[in-house]
């Protein structure tokens, strides 16, 4: 089993920004895919941005390409969002997920709300 603990949420204004970190543990080797998701209420959840573990190429929704980047810290097996100029329809629940080598999200951790006013 892996967990994920996500944190780094909050209210921001429009133009600001915000870093998210997700702390896995567990069977961390088995990892081999990390994203980042949101979801509205009422609205599916999509992916925002994901890699391979040990990877250095990152997918991004067109949605937040060249505002969000994603990143990861190996020794300490912590995922990273860093958002900038955020936009009020960036609001959201934002989830880590943990997954297989074809990114099939297996481990999802609790969600942080990341609120974003005009």
């Amino acid at each position: 089993q892996v967990q994920l603990v996500e944190s780094g949420g909050g209210s921001v204004q429009a133009g600001g920004s915000l870093r998210l970190s997700c702390a896995a543990s567990g069977r961390t080797a088995s990892i081999a895919c990390m994203g980042w998701w949101r979801q509205v209420p009422g609205k599916g959840r999509e992916v925002v941005a994901q890699m391979y573990v040990g990877g250095d190429t990152a997918y991004y929704s067109d949605s937040v390409k060249g505002r969000f980047t994603i990143a990861q810290d190996n020794p300490t097996n912590t995922l990273y969002l860093q958002m900038t100029n955020l936009k009020p329809e960036d609001t959201a629940m934002y989830y880590c997920a943990a997954g297989t080598i074809k990114c099939v999200y297996t481990y999802w951790g609790q969600g942080t709300q990341v609120t974003v006013s005009s």
